[in-house]
């Protein structure tokens, strides 16, 4: 199969590419590498990697018309500064609009989204979310630019006539991540510097776990429209720094400080998995604790440099 992937150098792109590679597909991927990093991906004779943003119309279509691919598997995506809103709207929603325009041309048979669950605003009314949920209830616009922007982008693949198949995602871990708390908790602790804990709770997904949804939705399982990816189950950001410590094996010498969320943050974001655990056969295999201890060994291994955050004001 023949699998075009934008944003293939990132924290789940680069997962879905070495998936895809390892049983022979032919894989093109587009990456402009302002979050994603050149050593997440090794030379491999299937695969090419064109360095570009999405944004450029003339370079994208070129690329679909000389690839061909059956599949796009939409994983870029702009998140870098919360407060660059154009580069945002370039790469979120015109990028978005560049790919179905050249997936059209080129018979696309599937495009495949990453979503974030923040596309349901900052006041869900609803516990766990489920999909009847509507986009940014209350008027709240998810509480940043990513989240405006990214749902832009969702509408035009919507819009597109392509079957398409969009994950709305709960927070994906695992090596190669650089945004969240868990790479910044680890960041700040193996440089001496003092964390907080925001006093919220997230539903965390191993990405392994997230990649073999993707991997199946690739071989053509599911139905065209939304799909939550999401373990069911919310933690609180204090369990998972706790979680940091021990993997670390590091012993604070006073409590860390729980602090009240801020206004571009919602309380608890808990995805109801019911359709993709019944479509897709799925369920998480991997543990939290099991999970943040295969992180923290990849982060040992190769460093982090640089943390990214969609939230303004927040440490890094």
């Amino acid at each position: 199969m023949k699998v075009l992937v934008t944003g293939g150098a990132g924290h789940i792109g680069s997962h879905i590419v070495e998936r895809l590679l390892s049983r022979g597909d032919e894989v093109l991927v587009i990456d402009n590498y302002q979050t994603g990093r050149r050593d997440n991906l090794q030379e491999h004779r299937n695969l090419q990697i064109v360095e570009d943003s999405i944004a450029n119309t003339k370079k994208v279509f070129e690329v679909f018309e000389a690839f061909q691919p059956e599949i796009l598997v939409h994983a870029a995506a702009s998140y870098k500064d919360p407060e660059d809103w154009i580069e945002d709207a370039t790469t979120n929603v015109v990028g978005a609009a560049n790919l179905v325009k050249a997936a059209k041309k080129t018979g696309v048979k599937r495009i495949i989204y990453f979503q974030t669950a923040l596309c349901y605003g900052l006041k869900p009314i609803e516990q766990p979310i489920t999909l009847k949920h509507p986009y940014f209830s209350g008027g709240y616009a998810g509480g940043s630019s990513y989240a405006i922007s990214k749902t832009g982008g969702e509408l035009y693949i919507e819009l597109s006539g392509i079957e398409f198949l969009s994950f709305r995602l709960a927070n994906s871990y695992g090596p190669r991540n650089l945004s969240g708390p868990l790479p910044t908790f680890y960041n700040r602790l193996t440089n001496g510097k003092e964390c907080f804990v925001m006093d919220t709770r997230r539903d965390f997904v191993y990405v392994d776990d997230v990649v073999n949804v993707i991997i199946k939705a690739i071989d053509g399982m599911g139905s065209c429209g939304y799909y939550h990816i999401s373990s069911g189950k919310d933690y609180a950001i204090k369990e998972l720094f706790d979680a940091t410590l021990k993997a670390l094996d590091i012993t604070l010498k006073k409590p860390v400080e729980v602090r009240q969320r801020g206004e571009d943050d919602v309380a608890t974001i808990l995805l109801d998995p019911t359709k993709v655990k019944k479509d897709f056969d799925w369920d998480v295999q991997m543990s939290l604790e099991e999970g943040i201890r295969r992180t923290i060994e990849w982060y040992k291994e190769y460093g982090i440099t640089q943390t990214y955050t969609h939230l303004k004001g927040e440490i890094r």
